[in-house]
Order: structure tokens, then C-alpha cells, then sequence
């Protein structure tokens, strides 16, 4: 019973905290000065997205590879 009670007291703590951080935020950014025009600027400037998702595509199979050499090794 003291574990449920616990339980329900951190989840109410826990969504009272969300409520109130969610409602002190601020609202977006105006649009970049060419959007809505004719040549239409992308919100970001046109940051590129490739050189990025190389490497966390790389970061991830390295930690998968690493978790495999792991286990393995546990195994034997």
C-alpha cells in the first residue's frame, strides 16, 4: 500500500511539474524574411541535414557493434 501511495504522489508531482513548465513557454520565432514569398527560404536557412545523419547513422552502428563484442564475450 505505501508503494502505491508513493507511486501516485510522483506521478502527480510529476505531471504538475509538465503542466507548469509547459505553460511558461514562449511563442515561436517569426519566419525567416523570404518566406511566403516567390522563392520561399525554409525556416533554418537551408541548414543541411546529410553530414549529420552520416554521423549519428555511424555513432549508432559503432555502439550496436560494441554492445554485440560485449555480449559475446559475456556468452563464453
Amino acid at each position: 500500500m505505501k508503494k502505491k501511495i508513493q507511486v501516485c504522489i510522483l506521478s502527480l508531482i510529476m505531471i504538475c511539474s509538465f503542466h507548469f513548465l509547459n505553460a511558461q513557454s514562449d511563442n515561436p520565432p517569426d519566419p525567416p524574411g523570404g518566406h511566403g514569398t516567390e522563392n520561399n527560404n525554409p525556416p533554418g536557412g537551408g541548414a543541411p541535414v546529410g553530414s549529420g545523419l552520416l554521423l549519428l547513422l555511424g555513432m549508432a552502428s559503432g555502439y550496436g557493434l560494441k554492445k554485440l563484442y560485449v555480449n559475446s564475450k559475456n556468452k563464453e
